[in-house]
């Protein structure tokens, strides 16, 4: 067996190291931006429980923040988190979302699958495993008895990024639910996988 030694050099500062292996980060394609929906009773609408929590654009950046946050199972019933693409707001009217819609995906509040298929879907949002990844503005996890974890899509009309979105995840995370999709204002299931 060979074995490695791991060598961590103190950058010289006269010539600066910028690209050491130990600064060196790995940008994603996009920045994506993490929100919180508080449910404070106190507020007086909507708008005022919605938190931008950060913005990141690095995968050690993104686990940074997952190492340190509450899982979707720790939070009150009635919270949300969201992660959504280049400064998109998590909500229909954003223009990134005003002509789209969402799969949604089912789950218990209790259920151990819950954190798990939350990381699971925005790793693969997060790291463009989709052919249509573009479309994606993405994603809501709404903590009640029954959770709901929605993936965005900015055009409800593109049946081929639909289908190949909703697929990908529901083969990738192996899941045996039924997935529907419906445009956002509308309570009509446009696809069922």
């Amino acid at each position: 067996m060979v074995h490695f030694k791991q060598v961590v050099t103190k950058p010289n500062e006269s010539e600066g190291n910028a690209n050491s292996p130990e600064r060196i980060k790995h940008p994603l394609q996009n920045s994506w931006s993490f929100w919180l929906f508080t449910n404070n009773k106190a507020q007086k609408n909507w708008e005022e429980n919605l938190v931008k929590l950060t913005t990141f654009d690095t995968v050690e950046d993104y686990w940074c923040l997952y190492h340190h946050m509450k899982r979707p199972s720790e939070l009150n019933s009635g919270q949300e988190y969201a992660v959504f693409k280049n400064n998109a707001r998590p909500t229909w009217d954003d223009d990134a979302n005003k002509r789209g819609g969402r799969w949604l995906i089912n789950l218990e509040k209790k259920s151990q699958a819950l954190d798990d298929v939350w990381l699971y879907v925005v790793l693969l949002m997060i790291g463009e495993n989709f052919e249509n990844s573009d479309v994606i503005s993405g994603v809501v996890i709404s903590v009640r008895d029954k959770t709901k974890i929605g993936i965005w899509l900015s055009d409800a009309k593109n049946e081929k990024a639909i289908l190949e979105i909703g697929k990908k995840i529901k083969n990738t995370m192996r899941l045996r639910q039924q997935m529907n999709f419906h445009e956002h204002r509308k309570n009509i299931n446009l696809y069922i996988i």
